[in-house]
């Protein structure tokens, strides 16, 4: 007989349910893909407000006189670019070859006290490699499984929170500034989100997470799902762990460079020898297809009737009304590309990345 693997939940997994929501197992959590309509969630997010539960994703506090020493060689971003507390930065964790272990972001709260919140997915190899490592430095690792993450995205998402905080968390949040965070209380908020919007991520303990939720959908924040996240991240041209990156692409590769900081030659960071002096011989860029059928992830692509690579990450886009994708290809191929779907060959633009940001057509056709 089959082992029944028992997924966990999340504090917010009632109020799915009381939302009508679609439950699908997800990186080992039991979590919304929609609450019926996905691109209407899209569209709310866009257009308006809503709210995601990501309490699936892993929090570690790492405190101590070293902390610092100890994330400037973990991890491939320089935490020393933060200019003083209360700021957040999209960073890196890599492996020994260069590989991307994780992409995650890291909260600066004190000079003995950062915060990392890392992808559910990578909990165990994020979590290994942290507890490797403290051991060499005067730090103290914990894991936060006592809180929820709720993410408030969208052009009115700060105004609409605004108005369900308590009034000194809310005059704290209204000042934060992009990539900004702070802690007040028993709230933990930042400027930060996953969808080329406006809006906060609020990580608080469970038992405050459900009254929260009901408060932010009281005041018209809709609650959105892993599928309208994926296509909002999509737009954005924000990658997705394991589709647009993973531990065999380097940073080059899936188009994250600009989050590896070479400025201090005496930092040695992991995996810096190895991306410091290898040549980039793939690259990721962003497709549009406005023909029939869905740009669709591991679709292969075609350059001069030889297959080039594949989609790495595609779906129809609610924003554009046609279908978009991100691909690696090599760096040499710049026009003339097809892709496979179901067996014919059909041409696709090669454009720049973010297709969409702030609810706004950005993307060039290279």
């Amino acid at each position: 007989m089959a082992e029944v693997k028992i997924l966990n939940k999340t504090p917010l997994y009632n109020c799915h349910l009381a939302a009508g929501a679609k439950m699908v197992p997800f990186c080992s959590w039991s979590m919304p893909i929609n609450y019926g309509s996905q691109i209407e969630e899209h569209n709310a997010v866009r257009q308006n407000a809503g709210m995601f539960d990501v309490s699936h994703m892993a929090i570690f506090d790492i405190k101590g006189p070293e902390v610092q020493k100890l994330l400037r060689f973990l991890l491939a971003n320089d935490i020393s670019k933060l200019k003083g507390p209360g700021r957040a930065q999209y960073t890196l964790m890599l492996n020994e070859s260069g590989g991307v272990i994780d992409d995650l972001l890291v909260y600066y709260i004190d000079d003995q006290n950062y915060r990392i919140v890392s992808n559910a997915g990578t909990h165990d190899k994020v979590a290994a490699l942290l507890s490797s490592q403290v051991q060499n430095f005067d730090v103290k690792l914990t894991e936060d499984k006592d809180s929820a993450i709720i993410a408030i995205q969208g052009p009115k998402a700060c105004k609409l929170a605004h108005s369900v905080l308590p009034d000194q968390i809310r005059d704290v949040a209204s000042a934060l500034k992009f990539f900004q965070c702070a802690k007040v209380d028993d709230y933990f908020i930042s400027r930060t989100g996953y969808t080329g919007e406006d809006g906060f991520e609020i990580i608080i303990p469970a038992d405050k997470s459900e009254k929260l939720w009901n408060n932010l959908l009281n005041v018209g924040v809709n609650p959105a799902g892993l599928g309208a996240r994926d296509t909002l991240r999509l737009e954005a041209g924000l990658n997705l762990y394991g589709n647009d990156m993973d531990e065999s692409t380097t940073p080059d590769e899936s188009n994250l460079s600009w989050v590896v900081s070479f400025d201090d030659p005496d930092r040695n960071f992991i995996g810096r020898s190895v991306i410091e002096n290898k040549e980039q011989t793939h690259k990721l860029v962003g497709l549009v297809f406005q023909g029939a059928g869905i740009l669709r992830a591991h679709q292969k692509l075609i350059h001069n009737e030889q297959e080039i690579g594949e989609i790495t990450s595609g779906s129809y886009s609610p924003t554009l009304e046609f279908s978009v994708a991100m691909a690696r290809i090599p760096v040499a191929v710049e026009k003339e590309i097809f892709v496979n779907i179901r067996g014919k060959h059909q041409p696709v633009k090669l454009v720049s990345l973010p297709f969409v940001r702030r609810g706004e057509v950005v993307y060039k056709e290279l």
